[in-house]
């Protein structure tokens, strides 16, 4: 789903052209980012391969709570450097990660960090349809990047069309790579 994450931030970024596009891309990636070094030490695990076909065990970076708590660190941290609209723009771009991550997780992400309680467990399991959940996140990002380019055009009709074609090329190859599994 790291594909339709980043069209969700090209979204954001059309409508907030001041926010730099590097912390909009690192805001919807900061659950997984964090997830890296969990998952490198065993903490957190995946269970088999492929686009869609593993269940992921991040139960302290996906939970709800732990994505709040992400999120919330996130924003403040970007507060203090770009002010604070910008900082809760971007605490709630790297939450928004968990929303989505709803939409295509089968039921692994927990409400409370490392399940505490035994809890129900979400995902309402797109990945179960995997050429369907890729057409929602090729969507995503062709809505995405259409609304920057759109946006960019506007800003500097000049520049449109290679800010559109880098953005295409951007978004052509982490699709490519999501599904690939890279």
């Amino acid at each position: 789903m790291i594909a339709g994450h980043f069209g969700l931030a090209a979204a954001v970024k059309a409508g907030r052209p001041a926010i730099p596009v590097w912390t909009l891309m690192l805001a919807t990636a900061w659950l997984d980012v964090v997830f890296v070094p969990l998952y490198l030490s065993g903490i957190e695990t995946v269970d088999g391969a492929g686009y869609g076909g593993g269940v992921i065990h991040a139960d302290y970076t996906h939970s709800l709570v732990g994505a709040l708590v992400l999120a919330a660190l996130f924003g403040a941290v970007a507060s203090k450097w770009l002010g604070r609209e910008t900082g809760l723009i971007l605490g709630g771009v790297a939450f928004s990660h968990w929303v989505l991550d709803l939409v295509v997780h089968r039921a692994d992400l927990p409400i409370l960090p490392g399940n505490a309680g035994d809890l129900p467990t979400f995902g309402f399991g797109l990945w179960r349809l995997p050429a369907v959940s890729a057409v929602v996140e090729l969507l995503m990002l062709a809505i995405g990047i259409g609304l920057y380019w759109r946006a960019a055009a506007k800003r500097d009709p000049k520049r449109a069309r290679t800010l559109g074609l880098s953005a295409a090329a951007f978004g052509v190859v982490t699709l490519a790579a999501d599904l690939l599994g890279v």
